[in-house]
């Protein structure tokens, strides 16, 4: 038995599909990339100045409104808890100064239709220094 040698053939690599492949993962990644341009804010921050610090306004308005919705302004108990008895006290403590600073003060178990009716009143009123307490333990 004879065997005949057949001519050896040179294995072929065909790179055309690679290449399409390749080119269409390129431009699948250049159309789903999103390039944001991030904005950017200038902030001025302030500068340290040796001049005296100013201090604050020895006067100011203390609302205080209890768990059970009673209001005190400044330390005195107001009659009742309707806007024009709030009105009425702030206008008499503040002499018409709206540029005093305030604070309203209010129980955690107090609600808190009581605190917007007194930052309703104050705003009405013309006040804007208004700044909000929650007290957890009420002195009383």
């Amino acid at each position: 038995m004879r065997l005949s040698l057949r001519a050896r053939t040179q294995p072929e690599v065909n790179l055309t599909s690679l290449i399409d492949v390749v080119l269409l993962l390129l431009i699948f990644f250049m159309v789903s990339t999103s390039f944001v341009k991030q904005s950017q804010i200038k902030i001025s921050l302030p500068q340290a100045d040796s001049s005296p610090a100013v201090e604050e306004p020895a006067e100011r308005i203390d609302i205080t409104i209890t768990s059970t919705g009673t209001f005190l302004v400044n330390g005195r108990e107001l009659i009742n808890n309707r806007a024009a008895t709030i009105r009425n006290a702030l206008q008499k403590v503040s002499d018409g100064n709206d540029r005093l600073p305030m604070t309203i003060s209010a129980d955690a178990n107090a609600k808190h239709q009581h605190v917007v009716t007194a930052m309703d009143v104050a705003g009405r009123l013309g006040f804007t220094q208004i700044s909000i307490a929650t007290v957890n333990d009420p002195v009383e």
